[in-house]
C-alpha cells in the first residue's frame, strides 16, 4: 500500500522512511504496541500519513479490523477506541515537535540516527520482529554492526549491588573484553557500571551502553564520567530521541534492546524483583542463552540469580570460560577461565593409573606396567595409545616414557 501525501508525492522513499521513523520515535513510546503494529503492517511512512489524518477507521481496517494480539487489551476497551486514543496521543505530540530541529540538534551533539536501511543497523534486532525499534540514536566512534559480532554478551544486574557482585561483574567483563568481546549493559549504577568499567580496563575489547533516555542528557548523573568515557572510546545507544528523560517504562523497554543486541545474557547479581530478571526473560524469549552467577545463599542480593538457576534453567556461571561456553561455537582454543582444563582432566581412572606407573625421568617396559597395575597387556596397550595421542607419553620398542614438555 502506498498512500499519496498531502503534497502530491508518494511514500515511501528511503529519506521519507527515515524521516517517518524518526518522527515515530518522537511521538510514540517504545512500549506503544499499536504504533509498532501500524508500522509493521503499513510501513512507517504510510502509517504516519494515516495518523496525521486522524483516520482511526482506515488504520484499523488496514490492520485487519482488530489490533494484533500483542497490542490487544480487553480491559482498555475495543480496538476502535484504543486506536482513536493512540492517534490522539500521536497527533498531540506531532503538533509540538519539529523533526528537522531535532535532527539538527542531534548532529551538533555528534548523535547519529540508525534505521534498518543503514549498513550499521545490526541484524540481531530483527529477532524483535514487531517490536523492533523505529530507529536508534547512537553516539561514539564505534560502529554498532561491527561491535556486535559473534562475541557479544550482556552483563546485567541490580543497581543495589554488593562488592562481591561488582568484583565479579568487572572480572567477567574484563576477561571477556580482553578476548575481543563486546560487553553490553545499561549504564546504570551497580552491576552495569562495574561491567562497563571491567570492559574499559581490558585491551582489545569494547563496551556498549544502552540508555533509556536521550543521549544528550546522560543518566544516571553519577555515572556521567563513565558514560562519557564509553562515548569517547566505544558507543552509546538509545531508542529514545534527544531531549527524552528516562522513565520506568522506558527502562523496561530498553531491556529488550540489551537482550536483543547480545548473543547471551548473564545476570551477575540480582535481587528477587530486580529489573535485570526482565532482561533475562526477554533474552530467553529470543532463544538466546542465559547465565547466572551464584552468590552467597544468605545474600538477598543474589536471590534473583538463584531464582533463574532454580526455576528458569539458567546456566551456572562461575568463571569467564563458562560465559564463553554460552556463545555460538564456544571458546576459542587457549581460552577459558580460572580453572583451565588440561589433558589430565580427560583421563579415565584406568588411564590415569597407567600414567602413574610411567616413571617421570626414565622409560619402562610395557609388560612391567601391566604387572605393576594389574592390567592385561592389551588393556595397558590401549591406555598407552590414548596417553600417546594426548601427548602425555612416548612409546618406542615396547617401552614407554613420559613425554618431554615442549616450549
Amino acid at each position: 500500500m502506498t498512500i499519496p501525501t498531502s503534497d502530491g508525492g508518494a511514500h515511501p522513499t528511503v529519506e521519507s522512511d527515515r524521516t517517518a521513523r524518526i518522527t515515530w520515535s518522537l511521538i510514540a513510546e517504545p512500549s506503544d504496541l499499536i504504533a509498532f503494529a501500524a508500522c509493521t503492517v503499513l510501513g512507517p511512512a504510510d502509517a504516519l500519513e494515516l495518523a496525521r489524518r486522524g483516520n482511526a477507521g482506515t488504520l484499523l481496517r488496514e490492520l485487519g479490523g482488530e489490533l494484533p494480539r500483542q497490542a490487544a487489551d480487553p480491559e482498555r476497551g475495543a480496538s476502535r477506541t484504543r486506536m482513536e486514543r493512540a492517534i490522539e496521543r500521536w497527533t498531540a505530540r506531532l503538533s509540538r515537535i519539529d523533526v528537522e530541529a531535532v535532527r539538527a540538534d542531534a548532529r551538533r551533539c555528534g548523535i547519529r540516527v540508525l534505521t534498518p536501511q543503514d549498513g550499521e543497523w545490526p541484524e540481531l534486532l530483527d529477532d524483535l520482529q514487531e517490536t523492533t525499534p523505529h530507529c536508534l540514536w547512537a553516539q561514539g566512534p564505534g560502529q554498532l554492526d561491527a561491535l556486535l559480532g559473534a562475541r557479544t554478551a550482556a552483563l546485567v544486574g541490580s543497581r543495589a549491588s554488593t562488592p562481591y557482585g561488582e568484583d565479579t561483574a568487572a572480572m567477567l567483563a574484563s576477561a571477556f573484553a580482553a578476548g575481543g568481546g563486546t560487553v553490553v549493559s545499561g549504564g546504570a549504577y551497580g552491576i552495569d557500571a562495574a561491567a562497563h568499567r571491567g570492559a574499559l580496563a581490558a585491551e582489545g575489547g569494547a563496551t556498549i551502553a544502552v540508555l533509556a533516555g536521550g543521549l544528550d542528557r546522560l543518566y544516571p548523573r553519577g555515572n556521567t564520567q563513565l558514560l562519557e568515557t564509553i562515548r569517547a572510546r566505544h558507543l552509546l545507544v538509545s531508542e529514545a530521541p534527544p531531549g527524552t528523560a528516562p522513565t520506568r517504562w522506558r527502562f523496561l523497554a530498553r531491556n529488550r534492546l540489551i537482550a536483543a543486541l547480545s548473543r547471551t545474557t548473564v545476570v551477575v547479581e540480582a535481587s528477587w524483583r530486580s529489573g535485570a530478571l526482565s532482561t533475562a526473560r526477554l533474552a530467553d524469549q529470543l532463544s538466546r542463552p542465559v547465565g547466572a552467577v551464584p552468590g552467597p545463599v544468605t545474600s538477598a542480593a543474589s536471590a534473583g540469580s538463584h531464582r533463574l538457576l532454580r526455576e528458569r534453567g539458567a546456566v551456572l556461571i562461575t568463571e569467564p570460560g563458562d560465559l564463553l561456553d554460552l556463545l555460538p561455537g564456544g571458546p576459542a582454543a587457549g581460552e577459558g577461565g580460572f580453572a583451565v582444563q588440561d589433558e589430565l582432566d580427560l583421563l579415565t581412572p584406568a588411564d590415569r593409573r597407567v600414567l602413574d606407573a610411567v616413571p617421570p625421568r626414565s622409560s619402562i617396559a610395557e609388560t612391567r606396567i601391566a604387572d605393576e597395575v594389574g592390567f592385561r597387556a592389551d588393556e595397558v596397550d590401549g591406555a598407552l595409545a590414548r596417553l600417546e595421542l594426548l601427548g602425555l607419553v612416548e612409546r618406542s620398542m615396547q617401552r614407554a616414557r613420559r613425554a618431554r614438555p615442549t616450549g
